[in-house]
């Protein structure tokens, strides 16, 4: 039985991990424990900060920090993480936003990290409020059968 529950779980952690959408590059900027599980011998509770750039939006980088969850099922990704984060962004250089950027009220997925092993991921939509000439992200949580209230707004000049 112990060999089904460690072929289990290694089956199952690549799903587990956060993942970025349509294949941008993120990074681990670090992270702080929030509580200790188990002792100190699994991962514990901890806030994750990671950056993604916009590949539509040359010259903005974002930094996200989502609350993880320890323990032995969070550490096999049976754990579903909270729906808590916080977002900023900043420009990095010239802010340059391709035309092919999507100008709608619907905004478009920038980003998204799994928070849990079915149907809930952290979201990022980007927004261009052309009007006041700003770029706008929106950070929020969704949930099987309806989406989070929890939510987060960054908002970076395009001068």
């Amino acid at each position: 039985m112990p060999r089904l529950a460690t072929l289990a779980a290694a089956l199952l952690l690549p799903l587990a991990a956060p993942c970025a959408a349509f294949g941008q590059e993120t990074k681990e900027i670090g992270h702080v424990n929030t509580a200790l599980t188990n002792l100190g011998l699994t991962r514990s509770h901890r806030v994750v900060v990671e950056r993604f750039d916009d590949p539509k939006v040359e010259g903005v980088s974002c930094y996200i920090a989502q609350a993880r969850t320890g323990g032995v099922s969070g550490m096999v990704g049976l754990a579903e993480d909270p729906a808590r984060f916080a977002l900023s962004c900043t420009v990095t250089g010239p802010v340059r936003v391709s035309e092919a950027a999507r100008r709608s009220p619907r905004g478009e997925r920038v980003y998204e990290s799994a928070t849990s092993l079915f149907f809930k991921e952290t979201r990022v939509h980007r927004f261009l409020d052309e009007e006041r000439n700003v770029v706008v992200y929106m950070a929020w949580s969704t949930k099987l059968v309806e989406g989070s209230p929890f939510n987060a707004v960054a908002v970076v000049p395009m001068r």
